[in-house]
């Protein structure tokens, strides 16, 4: 067998060598050529124009584009001029196209618009349209919605080496965590990323967005932000979509190896960084199995109450060895940090062949992040008892250090086909991610006369990955008169967090009980499948006597979820310590035959688990819009989209007095109708308009009964499903019965564009939602948060984008421009009775309680502006960049449990780019975050009350660098 499996992995190799020496030999025989490529789009719709003759003057020959607007003509080394030219379309003159031996050169976004005259001809130089955003937003200025973006062409002009870096400068866009999308100030639940516009979950199956700091730009054609609904999106968003385009066919071939770091003052070369030994692989982003749960996943273990009376009975020989095996470590260590590093590697081509031409794309990613923060707060305040008291009162303090070491390996491959009339794409990405941390705090606890000082130790690991196939196809029946497009798309995420170890002294004397809580271990797993499915079909059609399109189609959805937590708290009997945590496992402090009363573990889990459940949804989505113009100025895009949505439950609550087998939480059939018109008040002047329905669904995490504890923080999510009483059940505060929120919205929007990619543009934008799911207090255990249905809430906002070139103050700034978006929200949620009860009930005195409050989750406020640089001819490229979020209402606070807000985080970063050489091989970066080293805070917050901290962090300022070669 092992033979086998040499020979055909010697086979293998041999192959792929067979193989690359033949692409070498391939490029040394077509050295003595070059290639010209190009993409050309029609001016007024910006979409790609099939069929445009594009000839070599000097040569006399050409070539025709695809249905994608391509074209690619061979030619021998030296300066062209080409000429373009269509059926009623003015010819263009395109100057000083230089090719370079066995090089490519990539004319992009060269738009071609309807002749005024037969006699027009429109002359550009070459150099003059390679650095341009003029298709995307051509696009932008005829979409059928609201939609903003950032393309290729501006990832190379700004140097930004990700996807999060790039599309944080669209308008109404932040990122949370340098990961996360957020558009118009709300949060996750709200708005939704896709790749290649399918559904693709991330590294955290339970969000909307997926990570967007792994995908590297230069295998990114274009990010695009819808913010308002057509019937062909998923109904379930309502601040934005986040759609990354990954690119069918690279320019030209690029393969390019890079590394990258940073080094935070505070954080790296730190001797007082805390780490524990976790497994040989962590590097890798996976454990090797050091962190496996001793009992194997079985709940037919032994517990102590069967063995104590007989510990060498079968039973009690298993424990004590199930016992034996935890690993000992319950506490870190300090040591030296490590900065941050990365590698990325990335591969791109395309074959022309005279049937077909193939494109590859294969980008892969390694990061290691080290974090470390001192004197971190995280801490739990009320109202006093005592309505005359008006500052908050703390219930549980918490402060120290933890480290954090975050591990992200990350790989995407792409192979493309394109023939006469169709397309097909295949797509594979794979993340994993391993993140460990340690952490050491100072405890005081304050709460219901229980005040206790602690030490308290904390050691985590959470796996995560993800593993997505997409598998799609174009094609275009007489001419382009139909266009069909098809995706299917699975994906397989799971998480392991393997042994997350939690540890309490109290002080002064070291003890352990009940009243700090017991050392606590916990393996938790989550595996979720998920199948997407979706057919788009498009009709060219003459209505009005102008272009129309009717579009149809429909999607289908399964998702499967197994979660599971398992939980050892570990009874310490009359052990005596000395403060050490390592030293509660050792042999000679655990229950034997001759230690009745030595540490012993408990089984949390046993007999029963509410943590334990199975989750399965189905989505069915079909739809139909119709695109017209009534008139010569005014387009109308008029659809409408219907889901039939299932979720199924199987699980129990905490008493296993309910049990669910298969049970459907939710049943929903819904229309969500769509209207979008756009009225051409002048040749570059929209006055845009849309009214559309959308949803905000439940989580599988939220509706459940499932208590899922943040050891470090000590906060506790608590699922939807379980309900809340007071006054021995007279006093509902929660029925368990969490719905789907329903979300009109209504957007205005004039808009200006300007030669360049300069651009105006003023927005107004109303929502109102039925039902929003917010985080909210429990109030039987402080710390812990539930979703729930809050009542009523409306939003109304406005935004402001310009981008300008500063040449017009003086020719001094002419290499100068400043992009500016600015987004302004007043949000309003009209609370439940049992919620306005209860803030009437805790008032202080002198207070006015309303029956409305903010919007969770909803920023009034959003800033980004930059002022950047770009010398083309020096390959300089610079720029100042700051963002800002206004306070926002993070947790909504119950009973005397008060809300809390996140105070704004003043965010001011500085890019430098260069680029070496004249065909730009080599580049590199230089980037200060945080230069205003401000620090990420949330506060509790209360009537004439000093704000106090829920969380603290100091993340300090960074220097970055990168650098890239390209061969």
């Amino acid at each position: 067998m092992k033979k086998k499996n040499f020979k055909l992995l010697a086979k293998s190799i041999i192959t792929l060598i067979i193989i690359i020496l033949t692409q070498f030999l391939v490029g040394y025989v077509f050295a003595q050529s070059g290639t010209i490529r190009g993409t050309i789009y029609e001016e007024s719709t910006g979409e790609p124009l099939f069929g445009v003759s594009v000839l070599v003057k000097e040569t006399s020959t050409g070539a025709v584009t695809d249905f994608d607007g391509k074209f690619e003509i061979q030619v021998a080394p030296g300066t062209y001029n080409l000429q373009i030219s269509y059926i009623s379309y003015s010819t263009i003159e395109l100057t000083t196209v230089e090719v370079k031996a066995g090089e490519v050169t990539v004319l992009d976004d060269i738009l071609m618009a309807e002749e005024a005259s037969e006699l027009e001809t429109v002359t550009i130089a070459a150099s003059a349209i390679r650095t341009t955003e003029s298709a995307l937003m051509s696009v932008k200025r005829n979409a059928a919605n609201l939609m903003d973006g950032i393309s290729a062409s501006s990832f190379r002009k700004i140097g930004d080496g990700d996807a999060a870096s790039a599309v944080k400068r669209v308008t109404g866009v932040s990122i949370e965590g340098g990961k996360y999308v957020y558009v118009r100030g709300l949060g996750d639940r709200y708005t939704k990323t896709v790749l290649n516009g399918v559904d693709v979950p991330g590294l955290d199956p339970d969000r909307n967005t997926i990570q967007m700091d792994i995908f590297p730009t230069n295998v990114i054609d274009n990010i695009i932000v819808s913010k308002s609904f057509t019937a062909d999106l998923p109904a379930d968003f309502t601040g934005g979509v986040v759609d990354i385009e990954t690119k069918d066919f690279p320019e030209e071939k690029v393969a390019r190896i890079g590394i990258s770091g940073g080094y935070n003052p505070s954080m790296h070369f730190n001797s007082n960084y805390l780490k524990y030994e976790g497994g040989k692989r962590d590097w890798l982003g996976f454990d090797d199995g050091t962190r496996a749960i001793p009992t194997g996943g079985r709940t037919d273990i032994p517990q102590y109450g069967d063995v104590v009376g007989n510990p060498n009975s079968p039973a009690g020989q298993e424990y004590q060895s199930i016992l034996g095996n935890f690993n000992k470590t319950l506490g870190g260590f300090r040591t030296n940090s490590m900065m941050d590093f990365g590698l990325s590697f990335s591969l791109g081509d395309q074959l022309v062949r005279p049937k077909a031409t193939w494109g590859y794309n294969l980008a892969l990613t390694y990061k290691n992040d080290t974090e470390f923060y001192q004197d971190a707060e995280f801490n739990l305040y009320g109202k006093p008892r005592e309505s005359s008291e008006l500052e908050l009162e703390a219930l549980e303090k918490q402060r120290g250090d933890y480290g954090v070491n975050n591990v992200l390996v990350g790989g995407l491959a792409g192979i493309a086909l394109k023939t006469e009339k169709s397309k097909y794409k295949l797509n594979f990405m794979h993340l994993q991610n391993g993140e460990s941390k340690a952490g050491e705090f100072d405890f005081l606890n304050t709460n219901l006369g229980a005040n206790f000082e602690a030490k308290q130790y904390n050691l985590e690991y959470s796996e995560r990955s993800m593993t997505s196939v997409l598998l799609n196809g174009s094609h275009f029946l007489n001419g382009r008169e139909w266009e069909v497009n098809w995706k299917i798309a699975p994906t397989v995420s799971t998480i392991e967090d393997p042994d997350i170890r939690f540890t309490r002294f109290r002080l002064p004397n070291n003890t352990v009980s009940t009243e700090v809580g017991l050392p606590t271990r916990i393996w938790r797993s989550l595996e979720e499948y998920n199948l997407n499915g979706k057919l788009d079909l498009t009709r060219q059609l003459n209505l009005f006597q102008r272009d129309s399109k009717l579009k149809f189609g429909g999607n289908y959805v399964i998702k499967y979820r197994d979660f599971n937590i398992q939980s050892f708290q570990f009874a310490t009997g009359n052990t005596i310590f000395t403060g050490d945590p390592n030293e509660i496992l050792n042999t000679e402090n655990l229950f034997s035959a001759s230690n009745r009363n030595g540490v012993r573990y408990n089984a949390d889990f046993i007999p029963i688990n509410p943590n334990e459940y199975q989750s399965i949804l189905t989505n069915i989505g079909g739809y139909a819009s119709l695109e017209a113009s009534p008139t010569e100025r005014l387009k109308a895009i008029a659809g409408l989209r219907v889901e039939k949505y299932n979720q199924y439950y199987t699980g129990t609550n905490q008493t296993g007095t309910i049990v669910f087998d298969l049970v459907e939480m939710l049943d929903d059939f819904d229309f969500f109708p769509t209207v979008n018109l756009i009225y051409n008040l002048k040749d570059n002047q929209n006055l845009r308009f849309s009214a559309s329905r959308t949803i905000a669904r439940p989580s599988f995490k939220e509706l459940s009964y499932a208590e899922i504890l943040d050891p470090i923080t000590g906060r506790t999510f608590v699922g939807g499903l379980y309900p809340e009483t007071t006054n021995g059940g007279a006093d509902i505060l929660w029925d368990g019965n969490l719905t789907p929120t329903r979300i009109n919205n209504f957007d205005l929007r004039w808009e200006a564009f300007q030669e360049r990619g300069q651009m105006l543009s003023v927005s107004a934008f109303y929502k109102s939602f039925d039902k929003p799911i917010e985080m909210v207090q429990f109030l039987s255990d402080p710390g812990a948060f539930q979703p729930r249905n809050v009542g009523r809430g409306t939003v109304a906002g406005l935004e402001l984008e310009f981008r300008k070139e500063l040449g017009f103050l003086a020719p001094a700034f002419e290499k100068f421009s400043w992009n500016t978006n600015v987004t302004i929200t007043e949000s309003q949620i009209r609370m439940s009775e049992s919620e306005f009860l209860s803030r009437s009930l805790t008032a202080r005195e002198g207070e006015e309680v309303k029956d409305t409050r903010d919007m969770a989750g909803q920023a009034p406020y959003i800033v980004n502006t930059g002022i950047s640089y770009q010398d083309y001819n020096s390959g300089w490229e610079a720029g100042v960049f700051y963002n800002v979020q206004g306070p926002t209402l993070n947790l909504v606070g119950f009973g005397n449990r008060t809300d809390t807000y996140t105070v704004p985080f003043h965010a001011l970063n500085l890019n430098v780019n260069k680029s070496f050489g004249a065909d730009e091989r080599i580049q590199t970066s230089f980037g200060v975050s945080n230069i205003l080293n401000d620090k990420r805070q949330l506060v509790f917050r209360s009537f004439q009350a000093q704000d106090q901290f829920f969380t603290n962090l100091a993340p300090g300022t960074e220097i970055s660098f990168s650098f890239s070669y390209s061969f």
